[in-house]
């Protein structure tokens, strides 16, 4: 039987889902696969206990490893502009919480995420345990290498700011693939990039400005 706290919690919690899906349909994001794929993923999962309350407002959340989890809008933002279908697969550089990898699951058949923090993978692994999701794999690896194992990849969306395009990258995706990227100097200027592929020629487009942090190579061996 449901207590009466937990279900005042939970009636809390669908009113800012509903919410935070109102504020980023008025935020110019239309698609319907995304915004279910959004609405069935409960970003409180994702976030520390001192911070569930503030879990659905529109804006980054510390998670471990001195990582973020990025505002709603932002993740929104870069899942719609790569135009997942559901026979895509999906790189991402940067695990984080795992919640955009969640998002991506809903969406794409198969995701790859790489983390150069063991911590968070393994706490992001639990997560969508939990979720019943299981067509998301997590590499603990250096993410700016890719992972050419796998490439093509037919969409790679990565959350670390490169100063220019990143080529390396760009080389894993497929003839008609999509990557969405932050561009710009750690603290300076970001905007957030898309980047299609079509056969050897890449053309690029500005999404608007962006704040990511920069990225870190090589593993994280102590965390």
């Amino acid at each position: 039987m449901t207590s009466p706290d937990t279900a005042s919690a939970d009636e809390e919690e669908r009113i800012r889902m509903a919410t935070l899906i109102l504020g980023l349909r008025g935020m110019g994001i239309s698609d319907r696969r995304l915004l279910k794929a959004i609405e069935t993923i409960p970003r409180a999962f994702f976030v520390d206990e001192t911070y569930r309350e503030r879990a659905y407002d529109d804006r980054s959340i510390p998670v471990a490893c001195g990582q973020t989890i990025s505002p709603p809008s932002v993740v929104a933002a870069v899942v719609s502009a790569l135009e997942v279908g559901d026979r895509h697969s999906v790189l991402e550089i940067g695990t984080g919480s795992g919640y955009q990898a969640a998002i991506l699951s809903r969406l794409a058949r198969r995701v790859t995420t790489i983390e150069r923090y063991r911590t968070l993978v393994k706490a992001a692994e639990e997560r969508w345990l939990r979720l019943r999701i299981s067509n998301v794999t997590a590499i603990v690896a250096d993410g700016m290498l890719g992972w050419p194992r796998q490439a093509p990849f037919d969409r790679i969306a990565v959350n670390v700011a490169f100063g220019g395009a990143p080529t390396k990258l760009i080389g894993q995706l497929s003839e008609t693939g999509i990557l969405v990227a932050p561009i710009g100097p750690a603290g300076g200027p970001q905007r957030l990039t898309l980047f299609q592929r079509s056969g050897d020629r890449v053309e690029t487009r500005d999404l608007g400005p962006a704040r990511f942090q920069p990225p870190e190579t090589g593993i994280a061996h102590n965390l």
